[in-house]
C-alpha cells in the first residue's frame, strides 16, 4: 500500500513558541496548608465558571478528615499511600476513585497519601453538630495557593471579575 498522508496542519495558527508554558514542574511548587490540619495541596489549574480544580493533596498519616458532602463529583487516583471510607474497602496506590454529587463521607488515611484530584465542583464541611462548617471552591483554592506564594504557575480560566 502506497497511500499518502499530508500530516501538514491546515487549520488555525498554532500557538506560538513560548506564549505560555505548556508544562508545570510540579516539584517546584511547595506544597501549601489546605483547608483542614494535617493536609497540604499543589494547585494547578482552577475554572471558576465551572466550579473546576485540579491539585495534589497529601494526607498526613493519621489524619481524619472531618465529614464532607461532594456539590460536585470529585475523582482521585492515588499515587502513594492510601485512603479509605470503610475498611473493606480501601484506596491504594494505582486506585482510583469517583466520588459522586451528594456523596458525604469521612476518609481516614492512618498511614498517609499522596493523590492526584480533580474536584468538578466545590465540597462542603461539616460541623460536629451538622451544620456546613465551609465551603472550598475554585475561588478559595487559588486564594490559598496566593496565600502559600504558590499559584504564580496556576493556569486559570473564567475568574468573575477580573481583568
Amino acid at each position: 500500500m502506497n497511500a499518502t498522508i499530508d500530516t501538514a496542519w491546515k487549520g488555525p495558527s498554532l500557538t506560538p513558541k513560548g506564549a505560555r508554558k505548556e508544562f508545570i514542574d510540579t516539584g517546584a511548587i511547595p506544597w501549601t496548608p489546605w483547608i483542614m490540619p494535617g493536609t497540604w495541596f499543589k494547585l494547578f489549574y482552577v475554572d471558576e465558571a465551572s466550579g473546576r480544580f485540579t491539585f495534589l493533596l497529601k494526607v498526613d498519616p493519621g489524619t481524619e478528615a472531618p465529614v464532607h458532602w461532594h456539590l460536585g463529583t470529585a475523582e482521585a487516583y492515588i499515587l502513594e499511600g492510601g485512603f479509605y471510607y470503610f475498611e473493606d474497602d480501601q484506596g491504594f496506590p494505582g486506585a482510583y476513585t469517583a466520588e459522586m454529587p451528594g456523596a458525604i463521607h469521612q476518609p481516614m488515611s492512618p498511614n498517609g497519601c499522596v493523590m492526584f484530584a480533580v474536584a468538578h465542583g466545590p465540597l462542603s464541611g461539616f460541623n460536629p453538630d451538622g451544620s456546613i462548617g465551609g465551603i472550598c471552591d475554585a475561588k478559595l483554592m487559588y486564594q490559598l495557593a496566593q496565600q502559600g506564594n504558590a499559584a504564580a504557575h496556576v493556569v486559570r480560566m473564567g475568574f468573575v471579575g477580573e481583568h
